[in-house]
């Protein structure tokens, strides 16, 4: 038998290398179908250790709207795992409340500003209509008070950041926290420090959480990671 024999008719595999062949294949399929599974799996939102606090309450499941109440005609819908705030055609204000109250707490929720990004954080706030009271941290375009704090029809800005090396990011995820102890009331904005003060109108108050879609039209907002510590330290 010469060479070219050899070439065109190679000796059939050994049983034992038709075996390792197959496992093989079965390897990679089983690996192929548990990266599709972790790809589809939805990431919950990790929560970093808050002094005084309880149990962290994820407050956006990543799936739909359960625990929320739509205020108004704006939109609010879920997207790959986001909550999304658009105007509507109306280009009225509308808000997104939480079904649950909440006092004394330290939250922390990420946002990413698409179009004019004018939105907000509510607190200790009850809603009739789309016409709300209570008091917001601000989140909104870049040199307008992100972070601040805003008394709806009341008082209005009762705290203002210092608009000097802002650290917001338009078009890119920013993460707001806001803590609520009695009458303290202290903002961060990408683990920077915005305001803090006290008040005993938000100290004798409790209320709704809520998500402010701004009146005007052309906004929307991504949401996601809203996470919300309970205090135990406060009243």
């Amino acid at each position: 038998m010469d060479d070219r024999h050899e070439a065109l008719h190679p000796p059939p595999a050994s049983r034992g290398g038709r075996i390792a062949g197959v496992a093989f294949v079965g390897v990679l399929l089983a690996g192929a179908a548990l990266w599709a599974a972790m790809g589809d799996r939805q990431e919950e939102p990790v929560s970093r250790p808050v002094a005084g606090g309880g149990e962290p309450i994820v407050l956006f499941n990543g799936r739909d709207l359960t625990g929320w109440t739509v205020h108004g005609t704006e939109r609010w819908y879920v997207e790959n795992g986001e909550l999304v705030s658009e105007s509507g055609p109306d280009a009225e204000y509308g808000y997104l409340r939480t079904d649950e109250t909440f006092t004394d707490f330290d939250l922390t929720a990420e946002f990413m500003q698409e179009a004019d990004g004018n939105s907000g954080l509510f607190f200790r706030s009850t809603i009739d209509g789309t016409r709300i009271t209570g008091w917001q941290a601000e989140v909104a375009p870049p040199g307008l008070h992100t972070g601040g704090i805003y008394e709806s029809y009341g008082r209005g800005w009762l705290a203002r950041p210092d608009p000097t090396n802002e650290p917001l990011s338009m078009g890119q995820w920013n993460q707001l926290r806001l803590r609520v102890d009695g009458d303290r009331v202290s903002t961060w904005l990408n683990d920077v420090p915005r305001v803090e003060l006290r008040d005993a109108g938000i100290g004798a108050a409790t209320g709704h959480i809520a998500l402010q879609i701004h009146d005007g039209g052309g906004i929307r907002v991504r949401w996601r990671n809203l996470v919300l510590t309970p205090l135990t330290s406060g009243r």
